[in-house]
């Protein structure tokens, strides 16, 4: 299906019956985003809401791929901290970062030693000592079950290419 560009990503996306006849039926689990080329290295993302970023190659403030790979690590185990914690105190200060080391080895270009650092304060009293209690096993969890991205990372997932014309 060749998308007509007036519609939005979400409207392009196909349906079930437009779908070809080998591929399965998308499933609630399946997610998927769309990359547009604006010009030589620079790209939009669209995701299937509509929602865009914009990312390039890494020649001005646009995110560059391993950038966004790392936001997302960030942005994962920040929604399920985030979301355990507040239930017990709303954070006065909540900053996560996340660094890793490039390298090119005889496995190629890839990301090592990937730090995940947790910044973050509650308040004083019940609520925000009880959050603060929490916080390293929500972490763990986060970490050894909770966030996709990062156990994607850590578990590794088959990447398979395929060339449409």
């Amino acid at each position: 299906m060749i998308p007509d560009r007036s519609e939005s990503y979400a409207e392009r996306m196909p349906t079930d019956q437009e779908r070809p006849a080998e591929l399965p039926p998308e499933k609630p689990s399946h997610r998927s985003i769309r990359l547009d080329r604006r010009d030589k290295g620079h790209y939009t993302v669209t995701n299937v809401r509509g929602g865009t970023i914009p990312i390039s190659s890494g020649n001005n403030t646009e995110f560059t791929p391993v950038e966004l790979l790392l936001a997302a690590i960030a942005g994962c185990t920040s929604v399920d901290v985030d979301h355990l914690t507040a239930r017990r105190a709303e954070p006065e200060s909540f900053v996560v970062e996340v660094g890793a080391e490039k390298v090119a080895d005889e496995q190629g270009n890839h990301l090592t030693d990937i730090v995940v650092t947790f910044r973050i304060a509650y308040p004083e009293g019940e609520g925000g000592d009880a959050a603060r209690a929490v916080l390293p096993d929500i972490v763990t969890k986060s970490h050894d079950r909770l966030c996709t991205v990062s156990r994607t990372v850590e578990l590794g997932a088959h990447v398979s290419t395929v060339i449409e014309q």
